[in-house]
């Protein structure tokens, strides 16, 4: 079975899917979900959380995501994140709950086993069931970010002025840390810091902040003259008058 998709089944064709496409069963009811499909169903459901802490959310028509690897995604109508979830290495089944003779409930269990916690996620109704299965192996290549500017100006520091010698990433400050440590070829120290997007005073100032805070607190940098360095596609106005006012500088550098 390569990818099957149910519109509006009763509890037990769900289950039976589950069953055929895990076909280890533990009991007549309960069926393990092993991690090799990606599992999308939409529904009436209530949710049940026992673990670090507890919660529980009334019955509502909700997105739930069961991944390989482990991962159990509860999602509502509105915003992104999602409303409750379980790490990768959870482990998930299936339980068809049943009262006499009719199927209430078909309830999908993710259990992380450290620390213990148990998501229930139990259907009345289910709108629609996917088993997916597929192949994706490819790796998140970001672009565009700061980190790959700072990346691209360790390779290539002359992108911030010929001579210029980057000594620190990341290095820390009471204000948070500088993007880019170094100096120039002078022998000035230089803080660099770096902005994706078009920027406003409110950069100039940060950059302000760091250099005043390196120059009280390291010891081994005082008396030496700071130079302060923003780096973006582009300022403001009021941003470049600011930098003026404060002695400090503009490279324009694109992510």
């Amino acid at each position: 079975m390569k990818n099957e998709i149910l519109q509006n089944p009763s509890l037990e064709e769900s289950f039976d899917l589950l069953k055929r496409d895990n076909p280890e069963t533990f009991f007549h009811n309960r069926q393990r979900i092993r991690a090799r499909s990606m599992i999308v169903s939409f529904g009436y459901c209530q949710v049940d959380y026992e673990g670090r802490a507890s919660s529980s959310l009334d019955f509502g028509d909700r997105l739930v995501i069961l991944k390989k690897d482990g991962t159990a995604l509860i999602h509502q109508n509105e915003k992104r994140e999602p409303v409750n979830w379980q790490p990768p290495g959870s482990s998930h089944e299936a339980i068809l709950k049943v009262e006499g003779e009719e199927p209430t409930d078909l309830i999908l269990r993710s259990v992380r086993s450290n620390p213990f916690e148990v998501l229930d996620i139990a259907f009345r109704e289910i709108h629609l069931l996917s088993i997916l299965k597929g192949e994706d192996e490819a790796q998140l290549n970001l672009s565009g970010s700061e980190k790959s500017m700072g990346n691209r100006i360790m390779k290539q520091p002359d992108l911030i002025e010929q001579g210029f010698i980057p000594i620190e990433r990341e290095k820390k400050t009471p204000f948070g840390p500088v993007d880019i440590f170094g100096k120039d070829y002078e022998g000035n120290i230089v803080v660099v810091e770096l902005k994706r997007r078009r920027v406003g005073p409110d950069a100039v100032s940060q950059l302000k902040r760091y250099i005043n805070a390196l120059r009280k607190e390291e010891s081994e940098t005082k008396g030496e003259n700071f130079r302060g360095i923003l780096v973006a596609p582009s300022i403001t106005d009021s941003a470049k008058d600011l930098l003026e006012e404060e002695g400090l500088e503009f490279v324009s550098l694109n992510p």
